[in-house]
């Protein structure tokens, strides 16, 4: 019997929290089924990059000491889970899958959020590819190759996150910890059929994984079901004094689900947001509209120029950050983001300057939206997933450049810093491959936008679905 194919692998990370917490399975167990679990399927997959089960085993043995001597266990006991290998772990050299990376001494510590895992019970279990530095919206990574889409090994599991939405699609773990850029928790999301969630700029701490764009750049959880979701989400908030990047001060509720979508109101994005979206892509999100109670078409300001200011500022700052590196040993980078680092780092101060102001006036532009609605909709990518190595994607009969394509609808939205949660979907007409839509709510309130997610997974319209491997 495959591993994972019922028992313990057949259980959603939040429904295997409740058995270890009563006792009906064991820390350890859940820990050797995950094992297992990977061992038979990664080899097709090529989601990790580096495996911590001595970590795992000791993580899991002390959750069931606690649980023998009576103690109350935190909220996610005995749990397994996996992070992007851009998070610090302690003894372990931070690759954020590069090659350059590699000759770094190991981390002396864990990540902030690695810590927050630990101290909710969560067990470790390791690292998972990404695009190099994170740039990139495929994880076809040269250094350790491309990680695969579960639900078809010939396409990509999107980026840069790809290994995480790949090992939560696979059932090798139920929780990952990504980053999110300009699009990459989401992207994986939505080509994987996993639940993700951005955060609102500033809510997690960043301390401890490896940057990529200081000033976009987002950390938070992918998940098999809303609730693994929320339970992730809730266990990773906390303010943290050392980044002065962390704006939360304390940790906020993730809302009372029972009311449904009671008083809440649902717009849909149009424009620039319809315009680049497939047939399949709109029609998830006139699904999940109907299903809401959607209010109407709402027009979300400058998104093509958004986009166009956070593609400046990413590769500046990329640039800027790998300058050195461009200028000694540029033949030990990735050749799908060397040219776009290249460019970064040549890239006219002015221009910058000008996207960072122009930012300012647009956030502003944005929540004044949330003056008159409480969650907008979108699709989280423009089409489903593409096969690997594909160069060019088709929206609405015009060929656009694959790699860059796949973030048309996510950039701006983070480049904002509103909180959005992917709830994947699964429409006709793409060969059984899922499409995520985005759930975007006002700055600090990712309560609504998960209860409109728990919405969508109540009526049977948004969630995972296992895969044969």
């Amino acid at each position: 019997m495959k591993p994972g194919a019922n028992g313990i692998g057949a259980l959603k990370s939040f429904e295997l929290a409740r058995a270890i917490q009563t006792g009906d399975i064991s820390a350890a167990e859940a820990t050797e089924a995950t094992i297992a679990r990977i061992e038979y399927t990664d080899p097709q997959v090529n989601a990790f990059t580096g495996k911590r089960y001595a970590r795992a085993r000791k993580e899991a043995a002390a959750v069931d000491r606690l649980r023998a001597g009576g103690a109350i266990l935190p909220a996610l006991a005995g749990v397994p889970y996996a992070v992007k290998n851009l998070f610090d772990v302690a003894g372990e050299v931070t690759l954020a899958g590069s090659k350059i990376n590699r000759e770094h001494a190991p981390a002396a510590q864990d990540a902030f959020l690695v810590e927050q895992m630990r101290a909710a019970g969560a067990v470790l279990v390791g690292a998972l590819n990404m695009d190099e530095y994170a740039y990139g919206f495929t994880t076809e990574n040269s250094h350790y190759g491309p990680t695969r889409n579960p639900h078809d090994l010939q396409r990509t599991a999107g980026g840069s996150s790809g290994g995480c939405g790949a090992a939560v699609a696979a059932g090798q773990v139920g929780i990952s910890l990504g980053s999110d850029t300009n699009g990459s928790i989401r992207v994986p999301a939505s080509l994987c059929g996993v639940w993700g969630l951005k955060p609102t700029f500033g809510r997690l701490s960043r301390r401890g994984s490896y940057p990529f764009v200081h000033s976009i750049d987002h950390l938070g959880p992918l998940a098999d079901s809303l609730e693994s979701l929320a339970l992730a989400y809730n266990a990773l908030q906390g303010a943290d004094p050392l980044d002065p990047g962390c704006h939360a001060t304390r940790v906020q509720p993730t809302g009372d689900w029972s009311q449904g979508m009671q008083g809440l109101r649902v717009g849909v994005l149009g424009g620039y947001f319809h315009d680049n979206a497939s047939d399949p892509a709109r029609a998830v999100v006139a699904t999940a509209a109907a299903a809401l109670g959607s209010g109407g078409t709402v027009e979300w300001p400058d998104a093509a120029l958004a986009r166009a200011a956070a593609f400046i500022i990413t590769a500046a700052e990329g640039g800027s950050l790998h300058l050195a590196d461009l200028r000694d040993r540029v033949e030990d980078f990735e050749p799908l983001s060397v040219d776009r680092f290249l460019a970064g780092a040549l890239m006219p101060a002015s221009w910058v300057l000008q996207a960072q102001r122009f930012r300012r006036v647009y956030r502003d532009r944005v929540n004044a939206l949330f003056q008159h609605w409480d969650v907008l909709l979108a699709p989280a990518t423009p089409v489903s997933a593409t096969p690997i190595g594909a160069e060019w994607i088709s929206i609405q009969g015009t060929q656009h450049p694959a790699r860059p394509s796949i973030g048309l609808l996510t950039q701006p939205i983070s480049f904002a810093g509103c909180p959005v949660v992917a709830a994947p979907m699964w429409p006709v007409g793409t060969d059984g491959l899922p499409i995520a839509v985005q759930i975007i709510a006002a700055p600090w309130r990712e309560d609504l936008a998960l209860r409109a997610g728990y919405a969508l997974q109540h009526a049977g319209l948004s969630h995972t679905r296992a895969v044969n491997l």
